[in-house]
């Protein structure tokens, strides 16, 4: 028998360093928007009239830390950058009003929702496109006391020194506060929840040895390496 009781030793908490601090922040659930910025909408052939925010969650075990080396997944031949900021909650709850919203943000960071294009164009369930191993790479928290509430800003993705995913956290369909509104109708909220609020346009591939850093104003940055298929 393993330790403490278990079967088997139990996985390590998946957490997230804080900038400037020695603590870390414990993620409890992923939570992600689709659709979010009306260039992007309309780059994968949607329609971009303000519907309900499209939402959908990848494993905790998928966050990845700033710095790794990402293997390229298996089954796809599409693997693709979407560049987001994400909103780390201290407290939650169900439906939390718009304007209370903000009272339940710890912090903010930079995220990438790595995606199989081809499988997510497929009709299949979306959970094989964007659920994956290591899909969801986090950069540092930076805290709302550092920092302040965030709703503006240049959001910029580069692979390998070129710019290719540029806009402003302004463009955003649906507001932190609207998105935290909505999401908790449905589920929730606790303590160590994160959300990835959606990407600009500019979505692309990447290959092995790509390298991605992502930039928005007043975070800190989030740099992968794109390694080997992982099979």
């Amino acid at each position: 028998m393993a330790k403490n009781g278990f079967v088997f030793e139990a996985p390590e908490p998946v957490s997230i360093p804080v900038v400037d601090s020695s603590e870390r922040f414990p993620v409890r659930r992923v939570y992600c928007v689709g659709r979010n910025y009306v260039a992007h909408v309309r780059e994968m052939g949607g329609s971009e009239d303000r519907d309900p925010p499209i939402f959908f969650q990848k494993p905790v075990d998928s966050v990845v830390q700033d710095g790794a080396v990402v293997a390229y997944p298996t089954m796809t031949n599409d693997y693709h950058h979407e560049m987001e900021m994400f909103v780390a909650l201290k407290s939650g709850g169900y439906n939390i009003p718009s304007a209370e919203a903000l009272d339940h943000v710890y912090g903010y960071g930079v995220g990438f929702d790595m995606t199989r294009r081809d499988i997510q164009g497929s009709g299949r369930p979306w959970e094989i496109a964007k659920s994956f191993d290591q899909s969801c790479p986090v950069g540092p928290i930076s805290t709302v006391e550092s920092v302040g509430h965030i709703s503006s800003g240049n959001i910029k993705l580069t692979v390998n020194g070129k710019a290719t995913q540029e806009s402003d956290l302004n463009l955003m369909i649906w507001t932190v506060p609207e998105i935290i509104a909505n999401l908790s109708n449905f589920f929730e909220l606790k303590a160590g929840d994160i959300i990835l609020t959606g990407t600009p346009h500019g979505v692309g591939p990447v290959k092995t040895g790509d390298v991605l850093v992502g930039t928005i104003d007043k975070l800190a940055p989030l740099t992968i390496h794109v390694g080997s298929n992982a099979a």
